[in-house]
């Protein structure tokens, strides 16, 4: 009997965590459908308020810093281009949950105008919040070598 309830209770954890793992894809996805179709308010959307966007860069000499963006200035940003002009396609998405805590590492490669402008990594951390995942912040790595083509999404 307690075999019995030890697998139910593991199969019931499982759903639970396929289910969020399917949410928390859904999100980023409708993140970056948003920037795609030049939609600041589905990018905000998806974000908790105080969300966080920044990106590890070098300068020439090699120093790293980390600059952090306006979320309301990168979403209102993306009205400016023309739909489809900005396209960031992820070429995997490993997700990690625990309650209401998600990490999703993303491997991406930027096209601007359907041309490669640059690549690197996500890394997502979002909130499960009345039954929403969310994202709370966004870090991310730039580069502009050894970027494999990826089909459009």
């Amino acid at each position: 009997m307690k075999t019995l309830l030890l697998l139910l209770a593991s199969l019931s954890a499982f759903a639970q965590t396929s289910t969020d793992e399917a949410a928390v894809r859904t999100t980023i996805k409708l993140m970056f459908d948003g920037m795609r179709k030049g939609d600041s308010t589905q990018i905000k959307n998806t974000f908790l308020p105080g969300g966080s966007l920044q990106t590890i860069a070098k300068n020439k000499e090699g120093d790293v810093s980390v600059r952090t963006e306006d979320l309301n200035k990168f979403a209102a940003s993306v009205v400016k281009y023309p739909a489809f002009t900005l396209d960031e396609r992820l070429s995997a998405m490993d997700i990690k949950i625990d309650a209401e805590l998600a990490t999703a590492w993303t491997p991406y490669v930027f096209y601007l105008k359907d041309q490669k402008s640059h690549c690197g990594v996500n890394a997502f951390t979002l909130v499960k919040v009345n039954g929403n995942w969310k994202i709370q912040s966004i870090i991310d790595t730039r580069r502009k070598d050894n970027c494999p083509d990826l089909p459009k999404p």
